[in-house]
């Protein structure tokens, strides 16, 4: 479908006429999506467990699919700012299957959805509290000293605090679309946030002053701001394209449900987390402290998978490649995806090709 352009010859009315055109297809496509099914949109579809509970988080470990499941296990640590399913979206397109296929052991946190008395939760807690529990448990039921990390997104940056505070418990390590310099010039939230040299557009310490808890709807609102137009519209004309395809509307909900199922992000921890990794960029600098002791990457000695995506308007290419020349890892390997961020986890040509990238090399280093 063709997007009605506004070229400058245009009057009032005839921009006014054109708006009410895009609005109308925009009303065609809501009702579109109404005669999707519920049934038809399930997510988290592959079987799992909780086999472990603190408060709001949750380990879950996933239904191997062989006797004896490669070892050591494979935790999974996803952003907090949206649901952790989407590396489970749907059976042709779950990273969380692939990986369970050739045969390795998969555990997943969920962060859960913090409620008003958490807003006083602090990174320490998530990353020396929650985090490091989970990883005991892992350790203990499998016998295993160290464990596989994989971290995505924001969790990518949790598992690399992790991982240099905590060398000895970690085998090797993979980052998948995870920021490191928060301050190159490439994309608009990294702007947004200082990475210009100037004043941030935001203080987070007010933002808690004034909402304790951030709501999931205020960060959902500032991402789509990033791209509003495709965001906001383009992608709804679109689905009138295709609306008809049950297949095709059922995808898009799955991916309408994961966009706005944010949880509130925990007060403090919030606004530690864009204090310091986005507003002073300490993570690359080696300044980060979580629980009174310093973040120093150079820690991170063991092999480590850099997995990014080229087109990613979240988390710029640069700010993933950074890493390479803040850690001390002699096995340092990093693949590219000729995707956007979502794309690493809904293209169906990167789902048949991410899962045995990670797996091989994990594998790879298991057996040497």
């Amino acid at each position: 479908m063709s997007i009605p352009a506004f070229p400058l010859a245009l009057s009032s009315d005839e921009i006014a006429q054109q708006l009410i055109e895009l609005s109308r297809r925009a009303v065609d496509g809501v009702y579109a999506l109404s005669r999707v099914r519920e049934a038809d949109i399930a997510y988290g579809v592959t079987p799992k467990e909780a086999v472990y509970q603190d408060g709001l988080v949750t380990l879950y470990r996933y239904t191997p699919r062989v006797e004896r499941p490669l070892q050591p296990p494979i935790l999974i640590t996803y952003a907090l700012v949206n649901r952790p399913y989407m590396i489970d979206l749907q059976e042709d397109r779950s990273l969380v299957s692939g990986l369970l296929d050739r045969g390795l052991d998969v555990y997943l946190i969920d962060w859960g959805y913090p409620q008003r008395n958490d807003r006083w939760l602090t990174l320490d807690d998530y990353i020396n509290g929650y985090m490091d529990d989970c990883v005991e448990h892992i350790r203990c039921v499998s016998g295993q000293p160290r464990i596989n990390l994989i971290g995505i997104c924001q969790g990518g940056a949790f598992t690399l605090c992790y991982a240099a505070l905590n060398p000895e418990k970690i085998a090797n390590l993979v980052t998948m679309v995870a920021p490191v310099d928060f301050h190159v010039q490439d994309g608009l939230l990294n702007l947004w946030m200082g990475a210009n040299g100037g004043a941030p557009s935001i203080s987070p310490e007010t933002m808690v002053e004034s909402f304790g808890n951030i709501p999931g709807d205020v960060m959902n609102f500032g991402f789509l701001m990033l791209k509003p137009f495709e965001l906001g519209l383009q992608k709804y004309l679109s689905l009138l394209d295709t609306f008809e395809d049950s297949s095709h509307s059922a995808n898009f909900l799955r991916m309408e449900k994961w966009i706005f199922d944010s949880p509130d992000q925990a007060g403090a921890a919030w606004a530690e987390f864009v204090r310091g990794f986005y507003i002073e960029n300490k993570l690359i600098r080696g300044e980060v402290e979580i629980g009174g002791r310093r973040v120093d990457l150079k820690r991170i000695t063991m092999p480590v998978l850099n997995l990014y995506a080229e087109k990613d308007h979240l988390v710029p290419p640069a700010s993933s490649l950074a890493l390479q020349g803040a850690i001390s890892s002699d096995d340092y390997t990093a693949v590219s995806f000729p995707v956007g961020h979502i794309g690493m986890y809904v293209s169906a040509k990167v789902q048949r090709i991410l899962p045995p990238t990670i797996a091989d090399w994990i594998t790879a280093r298991m057996l040497n």
